[in-house]
């Protein structure tokens, strides 16, 4: 490889941790090209990035930032990384999903705002609620005030509603 396309790859790779909400690091020995093509697709269904990298590459983008130390020991051996760049855990989500199938992924480790995580952080941010589900859980509470005036105004004309209805079946009955 030559050392602009060298200098490029270091390039992206810098880019790519400097705007993604989160990465993880995992090792895919052992994975078939089918595989690795079922959860690239599963990447590519929640806008997340999964690139094999160097590690050498990966060193020299990062060694500016205070996290490598705590990462270098994960860079060694077949690396490819998952960047999520929207929400910060839908990559630990799809990489713990397809582990629980597929047990040749290894999960090395995840970087989280600037924070180095071990395989069970990775584990754990994978069990918190996703970007969307939060929006889903703040949009339920804001209508949930709206939804009971609803109710609330709308009792009154139903419980006449139930009264007419019982007082015709009171004069039917004596007839």
């Amino acid at each position: 490889m030559l050392r602009s396309e060298k200098q490029i790859q270091i390039e992206q790779i810098r880019e790519r941790f400097g705007r993604a909400a989160s990465a993880v690091l995992t090792d895919f020995r052992g994975l078939d090209v089918e595989s690795i093509n079922a959860l690239r697709r599963e990447f590519e269904k929640v806008d997340v990035e999964y690139k094999v990298v160097k590690n050498t590459l990966t060193k020299i983008a990062l060694k500016e930032q205070a996290y490598l130390a705590n990462m270098e020991e994960h860079l060694a051996g077949p690396t490819a990384i998952a960047w999520s760049y929207e929400d910060p855990v839908s990559s630990a989500k799809v990489i713990v999903d397809f582990v629980k199938t597929n047990e040749k992924l290894k999960i090395k480790c995840g970087v989280l705002e600037g924070e180095v995580v071990d395989a069970q952080g990775v584990h754990a941010l994978s069990k918190m609620p996703g970007k969307d589900e939060l929006k889903a859980t703040l949009l339920a509470t804001f209508m949930a005030p709206a939804q009971g005036m609803v109710r609330l105004l709308a009792a009154p004309a139903q419980n006449f509603v139930y009264l007419l209805s019982a007082r015709q079946r009171q004069l039917e009955e004596q007839q």
